[in-house]
């Protein structure tokens, strides 16, 4: 796996930070959280952490176990991030 895979690399610190800001902007706990998407509260905590990715289904899945739309919310973390410009609708 490259470097730039790890779940340690700035860009993915970015997408850990977002989905707790997400958890936390709805007024979720953790263990609210994992009862609605059906996990144990350790694997939210272990993402929010960077102890485990999240691939782009689940991200739809927290998102809107949250109350936010999936495609607004990562255009939010988009142009919050250097990562692709801010130049996004």
């Amino acid at each position: 796996m490259p470097a730039s895979a790890s779940v340690h690399h700035p860009r993915y610190v970015a997408i850990q930070v977002h989905l707790k800001s997400l958890r936390e902007k709805a007024g979720r706990t953790q263990r609210d959280l994992a009862d609605a998407l059906k996990v144990d509260q350790t694997y939210v905590s272990k993402i929010e952490r960077g102890d485990r990715y999240v691939d782009l289904a689940f991200y739809v899945e927290w998102c809107r176990a949250c109350g936010a739309d999936p495609a607004r919310a990562l255009r939010e973390l988009l142009k919050e991030t250097a990562w692709y410009g801010s130049d996004l609708p």
